[in-house]
């Protein structure tokens, strides 16, 4: 068990290192795009590269967040449910789960029929969209491991494996 927990919490770690690389990469476009405004120079596709890069650090970074327990929960609610707290919680990772599950599903089917009928951005550009739709597709799919992942921790445990510490830091 061990050993799959820590390839799990790997895995989180991993997509917010890239969503962070991501952020590092917006960060880099909007300056090269600034110095090529001073020298005159004209670097196309610098605003379409930067939203890719912002869609793929968004969808990356949610797995990670939910683990962490960044995510907006719903604790007051189920702070006040006292000993059907974990009824709350159960409800909660359900709906979470069946969620990301049918979010993860449509986004890899969007990705296969933008490579199969060859789609294009309508920038200056023309990247084939499925080159950016996979963050979105790696996004979800992890995202959907982790709601997975903490509900089976909770019926198993009765604890969802989330940091209480990080979810009452953020309740202050």
């Amino acid at each position: 068990m061990r050993m799959i927990r820590r390839t799990l919490d790997g895995l989180y770690l991993s997509c917010g290192i890239l969503a962070a690389l991501c952020l590092i990469g917006i960060l880099i476009l909007i300056v090269v795009q600034m110095v090529a405004r001073w020298t005159g120079e004209v670097f196309s596709g610098a605003p379409d590269y930067a939203g890719y890069c912002m869609a793929a650090a968004s969808f990356l970074a949610f797995a990670y967040a939910l683990n962490a327990g960044s995510h907006i929960r719903v604790s007051l609610l189920l702070g006040i449910m006292g000993k059907y707290r974990k009824w709350g919680e159960i409800w909660c990772f359900s709906i979470g789960t069946f969620l990301s599950v049918f979010f993860a599903y449509y986004a890899i089917k969007m990705t296969y029929w933008s490579y199969k009928f060859k789609d294009i951005s309508q920038g200056q550009d023309a990247t084939p969209l499925w080159i950016p739709q996979l963050a979105m597709c790696l996004g979800t799919v992890v995202l959907a491991i982790a709601f997975i992942d903490h509900l089976v921790q909770l019926l198993f445990t009765g604890k969802h494996g989330i940091s209480q510490d990080a979810i009452d830091a953020h309740m202050e």
